[in-house]
């Protein structure tokens, strides 16, 4: 489910469990795998992370354990995506690189805005659905607003529509577009630009810029785990999810 690959000085990580990437427990440890790889490697100066499926990121975290009410499963995946993922970024100690070709959702989201970078293609969209699910995007809470303004934040979060990678670049999310299907050169490109520098700049760098802008993100992260997982034994995220897979609206109950 996860590819792994040195081209050169850079660390290729390719999520590949089609149709969709949708996230499991194996699947999580992998990646944190293949990250901590990366970081004891001193041959690999930089990361991408993208995917091998077409036209897909990643769909985010499998719903049908929610739905299921296991609720064991439940923690044991956001540990994984929330806590772990992003103390493992936290500790690279070499920049990241998301490129996004295709759909990116969710727990999709949560991988890509994890990386230092995100580098999209014309044909990739991005959205945060969890609310449609009758869950809140927890984690999206303390970093969003940093990135793109607390209103911007907001609405996307909240309304949970799509948005294209011009948009996202428009709004600080995307550092860089690329041509449809080319996300993965960009990123490779940008790898190079990186890779060229001192490592020992980059180290020292890059974890003097994460211990300035942690902010207490990575206590919020723990508590938007917590706040994800009560929101998911609730009626309206058992509605919500069974309606996605029931493909039919949602008839939300009164509120509680």
């Amino acid at each position: 489910m996860i590819r792994y690959d040195v081209r050169g000085q850079t660390a290729e990580i390719l999520f590949d469990n089609p149709p969709v990437n949708a996230l499991s427990e194996q699947m999580l440890d992998d990646y944190l795998a293949a990250l901590r790889r990366a970081a004891a490697d001193p041959a690999v100066r930089a990361v991408i992370v993208g995917s091998a499926v077409p036209g897909r990121f990643c769909a985010g975290l499998n719903l049908m354990a929610i739905h299921a009410g296991d609720h064991a499963r439940v923690r044991n995946l956001l540990e994984r995506l929330y806590v772990r993922n992003v103390d493992t970024q936290f500790h690279m100690g070499k920049p990241t690189i998301a490129a996004v070709d295709g759909t990116a959702r969710g727990g999709g989201m949560t991988l890509a805005v994890s990386c230092d970078m995100i580098v999209a293609s014309e044909s990739a969209d991005f959205g945060y659905p969890e609310v449609d699910a009758g869950v809140p995007p927890s984690i999206h809470f303390s970093h969003l607003p940093r990135i793109v303004g607390r209103h911007r934040a907001f609405e996307l979060l909240f309304t949970g529509r799509v948005f294209d990678a011009r948009e996202a670049a428009g709004m600080g999310l995307v550092v860089r577009v690329a041509p449809a299907g080319q996300a993965m050169e960009a990123a490779r490109a940008l790898a190079g630009t990186l890779c060229a520098k001192s490592p020992e700049v980059l180290r020292h760098g890059r974890e003097a810029f994460m211990q300035a802008n942690d902010n207490g993100y990575r206590a919020a992260v723990r508590a938007a785990a917590d706040s994800f997982c009560v929101a998911a034994g609730r009626p309206s995220a058992r509605e919500g999810i069974a309606a996605f897979v029931e493909k039919r609206k949602p008839i939300w109950p009164a509120d509680a």
